[in-house]
């Protein structure tokens, strides 16, 4: 992988990961296109430049990370779900990653739920984070689960947990990407460590590749977060319904026209 790749790569991931369209769909159109091989380093890249982007959320909302002790409790308290599941399912959902045809549906799928969403939640009365209670945040943590289908969305599956829940949709926003912190971080240690127990090591190249990547990630994050919260709260989420419908309708027609597809 090269410094213009992993830029691309890293662009990508800052763009959507906290947006409900699935930054995994995304990967694959991207990799696939720049014609990147897996391989355990690209593996590796892919997810630790996720580390970027969430010091754009802590960055951009710094105080609330210092404000009482009772948010961290929600986090941990929301994160446990998909802590447990991804430990007895993960030889599952390695499986499902390999199947580009998954992402797509999900696409589809989650897309087709996004064009309805904002009608089915109309009448919200939890517009911050301190008037979620623990057993709100659990149960927004039950639908992160759903995100461990690839091309379901993290971001999307959490914010319609959210929005089921009562949370205004700017509050189910937030607080999707409050528990993006924990989960990802726990994604990034487990991949490094199954990195070197594989008996890999980073080479003074890639460490650089994966420094860049992690910066680019950063900056274009924090630009996503804040254009993201501020388009959601006028618009909703119909836009991102059509473009999730139209980005798996064209790695569904690619695959049956005989195009291969890289899981990254």
């Amino acid at each position: 992988m090269n410094f213009f790749q992993a830029f691309i790569l890293a662009l990508i991931e800052g763009l959507t990961e906290f947006l409900p369209v699935s930054s995994t769909g995304h990967m694959i159109i991207g990799s696939s296109v720049m014609g990147i091989q897996s391989d355990p380093f690209v593996k590796l890249f892919t997810i630790c430049i996720q580390l970027g982007a969430i010091l754009s959320v802590v960055v951009l909302y710094f105080k609330r990370f210092f404000k009482s002790v009772n948010f961290y409790f929600k986090l941990i308290i929301a994160f446990i779900p998909a802590a447990i599941f991804g430990f007895l399912l993960s030889d599952k959902i390695d499986q499902m990653l390999e199947s580009p045809l998954t992402v797509g549906i999900s696409l589809v799928a989650g897309g087709v739920i996004l064009l309805f969403v904002d009608q089915w939640y109309k009448n919200a009365t939890i517009a911050t984070e301190e008037e979620i209670n623990y057993i709100t945040a659990l149960k927004i943590g039950f639908f992160q689960c759903l995100a461990m289908i690839p091309g379901v969305s993290r971001s999307g599956a959490t914010i319609v947990g959210g929005m089921s829940q009562n949370l205004t949709r700017k509050a189910a926003a937030e607080f999707s990407f409050f528990l993006a912190v924990p989960t990802m971080f726990a994604a990034t240690g487990k991949k490094l460590l199954d990195f070197y127990q594989e008996g890999h090591t980073i080479t003074t190249d890639q460490m650089q590749v994966l420094a860049f990547g992690n910066v680019v990630a950063f900056i274009v994050a924090l630009l996503a977060i804040k254009s993201f919260i501020g388009y959601l709260n006028k618009n909703g989420f119909k836009i991102f319904g059509w473009y999730r419908i139209i980005v798996g309708g064209i790695i569904i027609a690619l695959l049956l026209s005989g195009h291969s597809l890289s899981i990254i």
